[in-house]
C-alpha cells in the first residue's frame, strides 16, 4: 500500500547523494512553518558529510522528473544559496531547497536511517499521493 511506501536517499561517496521518499498519511507529523525539518540523525550525517568539504556551505534539495512514478528528489553539496532557494537552518546545518522542490517538500521531515544493508536519507512527506515500489520516485 502507498501509505507504507518509503522513498529513501542513499548516501554516496560522490558529490550527489541519493534519497528516498515516504508517504506518511497514517502518521501525524508535527505542524511546522519550516518547509523542511531535520531529525537529529539527519543533522549529524550532514555535518559529517560536510566536515571534509570546507568549500561547501550546505546541501541542496531539488526535484527532478524521473523514475516510474514521476518525481524524484536530488541531494547535492552546494557552495552558495541560489537566488530562489529557500534556506532551512537547523542545529548549525544549512539545507537549501530549490524553488521547484519547495511545494513538494512543505511539512516534510528529513531523516537519516542506517540498518545492516543500507544507510540513506529518507524524506517522510505527508503530501505524497503515491510512490513507486523501490521508493525512488513519487507523485503529488
Amino acid at each position: 500500500p502507498a501509505a507504507s511506501a518509503r522513498p529513501r536517499w542513499r548516501a554516496m561517496a560522490s558529490s550527489v547523494v541519493r534519497a528516498t521518499v515516504r508517504a506518511v498519511s497514517k502518521r501525524k507529523l508535527q505542524a511546522t512553518r519550516a518547509a523542511l525539518t531535520l531529525t537529529p540523525s539527519a543533522v549529524q550525517k550532514i555535518k559529517q558529510l560536510l566536515k571534509d568539504k570546507p568549500e561547501h556551505v550546505g546541501v541542496k534539495v531539488g526535484v527532478r522528473t524521473r523514475g516510474c512514478n514521476g518525481l524524484s528528489y536530488t541531494l547535492e553539496y552546494t557552495k552558495s544559496k541560489g537566488d530562489s532557494d529557500e534556506e532551512v537552518v537547523q542545529d548549525g546545518v544549512r539545507v537549501f531547497i530549490e524553488k521547484k522542490a519547495q511545494l513538494t517538500l512543505l511539512g516534510t521531515e528529513m531523516d537519516y536511517v542506517e540498518d545492516k544493508l543500507s544507510s540513506e536519507f529518507v524524506f517522510n512527506n505527508p503530501n505524497i499521493k503515491g510512490t513507486c515500489g523501490c521508493g525512488e520516485s513519487f507523485n503529488i
